[in-house]
């Protein structure tokens, strides 16, 4: 099944169908209730270690509701995804509205995210991938993950970060080409275009409107410590350890089977590390049309059906952690 429209589709990338369409169907049935109840769990979070460490004044909230704080906002960075990948409301303008009102408070333009995100998707591991530059050429060494693991929690990395989700990939890959020639950056209808030109122009407009409340109404410092600081630091680093235990060290690059890794960990490390089932990452990129929620769902089918075989799933994160520095065969293309 393809989500979307042409030039604004996320296709479905197996090399032959792995489960029947019908299978896939109903795998892809949205649940507007269970789409809602992700979003309230995430800013039910946030309100309340919010409120309780402002009410309480307590040091030792001050300092560990940030940690809490930040898986939330990564749980709205996943439902952010969604919507771009059109699976939290069949209905169109209140899917997108969800979307950008969770990527919003993050910074994050989801309009534009979801053309970068399409080209991530439906062109995995190819050299106009934008995210080759975040997951490609692992294993590197301890010393290398470290100092990018330091630059995350300093907030070094946020800037570039957010030149990403402004859409700076889709400049970088897109070079001049003579008018014979369609760049792959160009599949992507003018209607995508102009929502990320105004998603953007309105993501500026609230950040700032933010600040300035901020500091009208005297809780500048709530704002700094319980949102600004976990953002650009713990938040930077959730998102390069994700993306790194999704498709970094992989053996083949030539199908998500192996260039996409699904890892089974234990409830506590989802929590942080992969919210909204996002642990299901080879079932995402084969059948991206599968909201979040039937992801376990979708992962049980391909097991049933015998595709997982030789799929790059992982049962330990320390397994998986260690092909980031451990010697390794180079992938395929």
């Amino acid at each position: 099944m393809v989500v979307g429209e042409r030039g604004e589709e996320f296709r479905q990338t197996g090399r032959r169908p792995l489960l029947a369409p019908a299978v896939v169907k109903q795998l892809s049935a949205l649940s507007p209730l269970r789409a809602t109840s992700s979003l309230l769990l995430d800013w039910g979070i946030i309100v309340g270690l919010v409120t309780a460490t402002v009410w309480l004044n307590h040091p030792l909230l001050w300092c560990l509701a940030p940690l809490g704080i930040a898986a939330a906002q990564h749980g709205l960075a996943i439902l952010a995804h969604q919507a771009a990948h059109y699976r939290m409301y069949e209905t169109r303008w209140l899917n997108d509205a969800v979307g950008m009102l969770c990527a919003a408070p993050l910074g994050v333009s989801m309009h534009t995210y979801r053309i970068v995100h399409r080209i991530h998707h439906n062109h995995l591991y190819s050299p106009v991938d934008p995210d080759m530059a975040l997951m490609a050429g692992y294993p590197r060494g301890r010393w290398h993950l470290l100092k990018k693991f330091i630059k995350d929690l300093l907030g070094i990395t946020a800037v570039k970060n957010y030149l990403y989700f402004f859409g700076r990939p889709l400049r970088r890959t897109a070079p001049e080409k003579p008018a014979a020639h369609v760049s792959i950056v160009d599949d992507t209808s003018e209607n995508l275009r102009r929502a990320a030109r105004r998603d953007q122009r309105f993501v500026i407009v609230f950040q700032v409107t933010l600040l300035v409340a901020a500091v009208a109404g005297g809780w500048w410092q709530s704002y700094v410590v319980l949102w600004l600081l976990p953002l650009v630091t713990l938040l930077q680093w959730l998102l390069r350890l994700r993306a790194l235990c999704e498709h970094g060290a992989v053996a083949d690059t030539s199908t998500p089977l192996r260039a996409a890794r699904t890892n089974l960990v234990p409830w506590y490390i989802r929590w942080w590390l992969f919210p909204h089932q996002m642990h299901y990452h080879i079932e995402h990129h084969l059948y991206p049309s599968v909201p979040h929620y039937r992801l376990p769902a979708c992962h049980a089918a391909l097991r049933e059906a015998g595709a997982l075989a030789d799929a790059e799933v992982s049962s330990s994160l320390r397994a998986t952690w260690r092909k980031f520095y451990a010697p390794a065969a180079r992938p395929t293309a």
